[in-house]
């Protein structure tokens, strides 16, 4: 019964978001109730159990979130993020120039969000495919990839940073291996992914015009020589990397030394904690991609804060994923999930990866699929011994496993690209399904060595 009530929730939902058109975070708190009562929680708890699923998801994340957003507007609008890509499309030539605009995106996705990483890559491709007189979507499809892998595996990206925190994971250990995972993906759904387009919907690589950009919103463009250098530019978005790698490496030799209570190691964990490395990298960014090039201060907080203004409903709808997590915790849907599946033999990677993938079809959103995973497959993973950053990894995997209607990046991505509906289900479609399984098969492969 639980499960038949959480079911009718989702549908609830799904009715609310797409036939009223009903914002998807007051969409999200009217369901917590709605499961909440339905569950029979008692009615004197349900108030607490929502703010307290809110305010843990929040707490663990909403610093590295906003964080991020500002490092990733204050390298935009200096420029660095220009820099970046024409300086890898120029090394790596008009032969290679594919791979040039898949390596711009991987390393600027880390750095950026989704949607920001489009507004700013897409002017320059689409120029760059006109100049060169080749498809726009024959480069603009691998660049989205890189940015969507990056954005589904790797921290401090908000969907692997949240569910690295409900799983108890370490966020550098999960950086490391979605790193590893993230490569070969990209590859494979990026510019192999490409070539069997190409054939399959061969309408879509034909397009002379580039959609409407303008609806993304406005991506500043600066001369080359006005932009900061490639060094600093690259230095300043993989940052966040750095440290995190850093600090996972030296936490690796701690517990192989069996080192413990060392004022040395525990700075060393203070520096490489998400919140901690958001910090120090926006610091840096304040002086790389600000003072060191003479704009005031005030200029940089205006875009500080223009980039949190963007992320507020975003921070809230992941506050009410975090609610709805904690109503199907306390009230006992995941003991039922976990009673279904008792003597089981299918792996808790599989399971947490098929059932967010199933989230991620009915719901749209990659964050909250994850998040209500969480919530039904924390219960299951109590004595197997499954690794948690790769728990994380599965998730993540399918939580952005066939984008359709219901998702918004599906429909940037078919405005940004001019594609038809039936276009956009052959290309974006297909290759988010394809991130997705080629995300477990790697993380499968990678359990049987770690």
């Amino acid at each position: 019964m639980p499960l038949v009530i959480v079911t009718l929730g989702i549908i609830v939902l799904l009715v609310l978001i797409m036939k009223f058109n009903l914002n998807t975070f007051i969409s999200l708190v009217v369901v917590s109730f709605l499961i909440a009562f339905a569950l029979g929680m008692p009615i004197n708890e349900i108030v607490n159990t929502v703010q307290a699923g809110m305010g843990n998801t929040l707490g663990g994340i909403a610093l590295v979130f906003g964080l991020g957003a500002i490092l990733g507007k204050l390298i935009a609008d200096a420029g660095g993020a220009q820099r970046i890509a024409m300086t890898l499309i120029d090394k790596f030539g008009e032969k290679r120039i594919q791979w040039a605009v898949v390596a711009a995106g991987f390393i600027l996705g880390i750095a950026l969000f989704f949607e920001v990483g489009l507004v700013l890559l897409i002017p320059i491709v689409y120029q760059i495919s006109k100049q060169l007189k080749i498809s726009f979507l024959w480069l603009g499809l691998p660049m989205a990839t890189a940015l969507s892998v990056t954005h589904a595996f790797l921290p401090p990206h908000p969907g692997p940073t949240v569910i690295a925190q409900q799983y108890g994971a370490n966020v550098g250990l999960v950086l490391l291996y979605g790193l590893i995972i993230a490569v070969p993906t990209v590859i494979i759904a990026g510019p192999l992914f490409a070539i069997v387009a190409r054939k399959i919907v061969p309408s879509a690589f034909n397009k002379e015009t580039a959609g409407s950009i303008t609806s993304l919103g406005d991506a500043k463009q600066f001369k080359l020589e006005d932009t900061p250098g490639f060094g600093i530019s690259a230095f300043t978005a993989l940052f966040p990397v750095i440290l995190m790698a850093l600090s996972t490496i030296i936490a690796l030799v701690e517990d192989a030394k069996g080192i413990s209570g060392n004022w040395f190691f525990d700075l060393i964990a203070l520096i490489g904690a998400p919140t901690t490395v958001m910090l120090l990298s926006v610091l840096l960014a304040l002086i790389t991609m600000g003072t060191a090039r003479k704009i005031p201060m005030k200029q940089l907080m205006k875009s500080a804060e223009s980039s949190i203004a963007a992320i507020g409903m975003m921070l809230l709808i992941l506050g009410a994923g975090g609610s709805l997590k904690q109503v199907l915790i306390d009230g006992g849907v995941g003991d039922s999930v976990a009673q279904l599946f008792e003597g089981s033999t299918i792996s808790p990677l599989i399971l947490a990866w098929l059932i967010a993938a199933l989230m991620r079809v009915a719901q749209g959103s990659a964050t909250v699929a994850a998040l209500t995973t969480a919530g039904l497959v924390i219960p299951l993973m109590a004595g197997t011994g499954v690794n948690v950053e790769l728990m994380v990894l599965a998730t993540g995997a399918g939580s952005i496993i066939a984008s359709h209607v219901n998702d918004t990046g599906f429909w940037i991505v078919k405005e940004s690209f001019g594609l038809t509906m039936k276009e956009t289900f052959g290309t974006w479609t297909v290759l988010e399904t394809l991130i997705s399984v080629c995300g477990l098969g790697f993380v499968l492969i990678l359990s049987l060595f770690v």
